[in-house]
């Protein structure tokens, strides 16, 4: 069945970086658009970044564009989120999610937590 394991996340400061993993198995990966999700305290869950088949990333928030970045490593079955200039309100819980609708399978997430 569909797994995806998410992990990377931790405290950073302000303008710090992270990088989450998401480690897929139980379906062809190669085939699949992924993207990232958030949801931060108190809100709902969000699109974050998308990874299409032809490699090509779409941005659900303006406010990561230039500093975030999806991809994915297909020989390893695993997909990455690079965040960097990381602020406070990016804090949230991050998904691995499969496929193009917020409600498709996900992870169990992972803490991105910003803050001096």
């Amino acid at each position: 069945q569909v797994k995806l394991v998410e992990s990377g996340g931790g405290l950073a400061q302000p303008g710090g970086s992270l990088r989450l993993s998401c480690a897929a198995s139980g379906f062809p990966f190669s085939n699949a658009v992924m993207g990232w999700a958030r949801q931060a305290p108190g809100k709902g869950l969000e699109w974050v970044l998308r990874i299409n088949r032809d490699d090509t990333q779409t941005y659900y928030i303006d406010s990561v564009k230039g500093r975030f970045t999806i991809s994915r490593d297909n020989a390893a079955n695993t997909l990455y989120l690079q965040m960097n200039s990381l602020l406070p309100e990016d804090t949230a819980l991050y998904y691995c999610v499969l496929g193009i609708l917020l409600q498709g399978p996900k992870g169990q997430g992972t803490q991105v937590t910003v803050s001096s």
